[in-house]
C-alpha cells in the first residue's frame, strides 16, 4: 500500500489551450480580475510534449522515504510516470482523459478505471485537465466561469469567487509577473489542499515551476509532498510503456 502512496503524492503534484503570446507583468497590483485571468490564460503551456526527472518527498502520519519518478507528457493526451527508488522500479502510472491505470510493485496490486478513487483520495473531483493543470502551474478550475474579488496578498493577486461554490471554498493566488499561479487552496469541512509554486523558471520560452509544495490535512493529521524538478526537455519523441504485469490483484473502489 505504501507504494501506492507513492503514485497518489505524484499525482497530486501534477496536473490546454491553443498557443497565444506570453504576456509579462510588471509587478503591478493594481489590475482588475478580468485582466489578471485573461493574462493567466494568454500564458498557458504551449509545447507539445514533457519529459522530466523528479525528486519527491513526503512527510506525514508515515514518513515514507524519498523517491525519484520519470514523467512523460503529450499535452491533453497521455501522462506517464515511472517511480523508483535507488534506480529499482517501484510502479507506473498512466493516464489518458478517459482512463487512469497504474501498478506498483510491492503489493502487486494495480488499478484501472476513472477518475473516483483519485478524487477520493484527493478530496477534491479530478479529471485529465486539472491533472495536468496542476503539474504547469495554471489554475485546477476555470476562472472564466464566475465573477471574482481581487485583492493583494503575499505580494500576488489572490481571486476568490464573488459567489462561493456550494461544496467547497476556493483561493487563488497568481504571480503579479507571470500569472501563473503561485498558490491554489481547495477546503470542504475540515479537509483542506494547498498547492504552492515556490519557484518558476523560464525554459525555451516556457514558465514553468520548478518545485511544487503540497499541504493537505482533515482536521487531525497533516502531510506535505515537495516536489522537485531534476532535468525537464520539451518537444521531445517518446513512448509510453505500460503493461501490468500477470498475477496482480485488481484494486476495487467500495
Amino acid at each position: 500500500m505504501k507504494k501506492l502512496v507513492y503514485t497518489v503524492l505524484i499525482l497530486l503534484s501534477f496536473s490546454a489551450c491553443k498557443s497565444t503570446k506570453k504576456v509579462v507583468g510588471d509587478g503591478s497590483l493594481n489590475l482588475s480580475a478580468k485582466s489578471i485571468i485573461k493574462n493567466h490564460y494568454r500564458n498557458v503551456f504551449t509545447k507539445e510534449t514533457l519529459v522530466a526527472r523528479l525528486k519527491v518527498k513526503y512527510i506525514g502520519k508515515e514518513n515514507l522515504p524519498g523517491f525519484t519518478a520519470s514523467l512523460r507528457l503529450k499535452k491533453d493526451k497521455t501522462i506517464w510516470i515511472s517511480i523508483s527508488k535507488f534506480g529499482l522500479p517501484l510502479g507506473k502510472l498512466l493516464i489518458t482523459p478517459t482512463k487512469v491505470s497504474f501498478y506498483e510493485k510491492m503489493n502487486h496490486t494495480f488499478f484501472e478505471g476513472d477518475f473516483a478513487l483519485l478524487s477520493n483520495w484527493a478530496g477534491t473531483e479530478l479529471d485529465f485537465e486539472k491533472v495536468q493543470n496542476l503539474l504547469f502551474g495554471q489554475a485546477i478550475l476555470n476562472l472564466k466561469d464566475r465573477k471574482y474579488n481581487v485583492s493583494i496578498q503575499e505580494k500576488s493577486y489572490s481571486l476568490q469567487p464573488q459567489k462561493p461554490y456550494e461544496l467547497f471554498n476556493i483561493l487563488f493566488l497568481l504571480n503579479a509577473t507571470n500569472f501563473k499561479v503561485n498558490k491554489q487552496e481547495v477546503s470542504h469541512k475540515k479537509n483542506k489542499v494547498t498547492i504552492s509554486y515556490t519557484n518558476y523558471v523560464t525554459i525555451n520560452d516556457e514558465v514553468f515551476p520548478k518545485e511544487i509544495f503540497i499541504k493537505a490535512s482533515d482536521g487531525k493529521d497533516v502531510s506535505t509532498v515537495t516536489v522537485n524538478y531534476r532535468s525537464i526537455e520539451f518537444n521531445k519523441k517518446m513512448s509510453f510503456p505500460f503493461k501490468i504485469p500477470s498475477g496482480y490483484k485488481k484494486i476495487v473502489l467500495k
